[in-house]
C-alpha cells in the first residue's frame, strides 16, 4: 500500500475497470463528457480516480436522469452516472461481485455472468410441463425502491473491505438531476443505468425472494430475471396460497407487486379439461 493511501486500490484496478466500462459505451453524465473527451487526458484522469478512491476522498457526481419510452406507452427512469463515476462502480463491483455470486441461486437469471434471458425461457418451458399452475410476479420500480438499511445490512454480511462498503453507501446517496433540472436526494433505490445496480438489486433480492421462496417452498421450483419472476404450483390452491404469502413478503422487504403485470396462470395440460382466465404469460 502506498503511504498515506487508506485504501489498497492497485492503479491495473482502475485501468481494468476503465476497459470494461468502455466496453459498454454509453452516454455521458451529468458533467458533460464523452468518452472522446474523457480520453483527451486518459492518463491522468484514470490518475485522479484512482488517487481519490485509494485515499478515501471520491464522492460521486449526481446521476443524469434519462425517461426511455415503454411498450405500455409510459416511461422508465434511468440514472446515468458521469464516465468518472461509472469506472469507480466498476472497480468496487470488481472486487464485489465475486464475493456474492457463489452465494446466488442458481435459479436467478438476471445480470449474471454466463445466464440470460433465453435460460430463464427454456427452464421455464421445461417446468410449464411438470407444473399445470405458475405465479408470474413483477415488482414496482425495484431499482428505485430498494430499501437503503437493509441492502446494506446485506453487504456487509458478504464484505469487511472498508472502502468497498464506503463507496457502495456513496453510490446509493448520489442524487438524481431529473430531465425537467430539479435535482432529486435519494432515499431508497439503486439508479437503473448504474454499474454496481445490477449486484446490487440482486444482492437484495436474493434475501427478499430467493431465499424465502426455497426454504418455505422448496417443492415449488421458480426463476428470477431482476423484479421479473415465476413460481411454479401443483393446483391452484396451491398457487393462491403462494401468492398470497409472497405479497406479505415483499412488503416486508419495502416491495409492492404489479397489481397489473402479477397473476396465476395456468399451464394448459391433459389432465386439467376447463379453461382459466391466464394460459399464457
Amino acid at each position: 500500500m502506498k503511504e498515506g493511501k487508506s485504501f489498497h486500490i492497485s492503479k491495473h484496478q482502475v485501468l481494468e475497470a476503465y476497459k470494461c466500462v468502455k466496453a459498454n459505451h454509453g452516454a455521458g453524465g451529468v458533467d458533460g463528457i464523452d468518452f472522446e473527451t474523457y480520453e483527451k487526458d486518459l492518463k491522468n484522469n484514470l490518475y485522479k480516480v484512482w488517487n481519490r478512491m485509494s485515499s478515501g476522498s471520491y464522492y460521486p457526481k449526481a446521476v443524469r436522469g434519462v425517461e426511455i419510452p415503454k411498450k405500455n406507452g409510459k416511461t422508465r427512469l434511468l440514472g446515468i452516472p458521469t464516465i468518472e463515476d461509472r469506472i469507480a462502480q466498476m472497480v468496487v463491483r470488481i472486487s464485489f461481485e465475486p464475493k456474492v455470486e457463489p452465494y446466488f441461486h442458481g435459479n436467478s437469471y438476471g445480470y449474471r455472468p454466463k445466464k440470460s434471458a433465453i435460460d430463464a425461457v427454456s427452464v421455464t418451458r421445461e417446468r410449464c410441463w411438470k407444473y399445470p399452475w405458475l405465479i408470474e410476479y413483477d415488482i414496482v420500480g425495484l431499482f428505485d425502491n430498494i430499501d437503503h438499511e437493509k441492502l446494506m445490512k446485506a453487504v456487509c454480511m458478504h464484505t469487511d473491505d472498508k472502502w468497498v462498503i464506503l463507496y457502495i453507501s456513496r453510490f446509493l446517496k448520489a442524487p438524481i438531476v431529473m430531465p425537467s433540472g430539479e435535482i432529486k436526494e435519494r432515499k431508497s433505490g439503486t439508479p437503473q443505468g448504474g454499474v454496481i445496480s445490477p449486484v446490487l438489486a440482486n444482492l437484495f433480492m436474493h434475501y427478499a425472494f430467493d431465499r424465502w421462496i426455497s426454504k418455505k417452498y422448496p417443492k415449488n421450483p421458480w426463476a428470477r430475471y431482476a423484479d421479473d419472476g415465476v413460481v411454479h404450483c401443483k393446483s391452484k390452491k396451491d398457487a393462491e396460497e403462494i401468492l398470497e404469502n409472497l405479497k406479505g413478503r415483499l412488503l416486508e422487504c419495502g416491495l409492492e407487486m404489479h397489481p397489473q403485470k402479477t397473476k396465476m396462470v395456468y399451464c394448459r395440460s391433459d389432465k386439467f379439461n376447463g379453461r382459466y382466465e391466464n394460459e399464457s404469460f
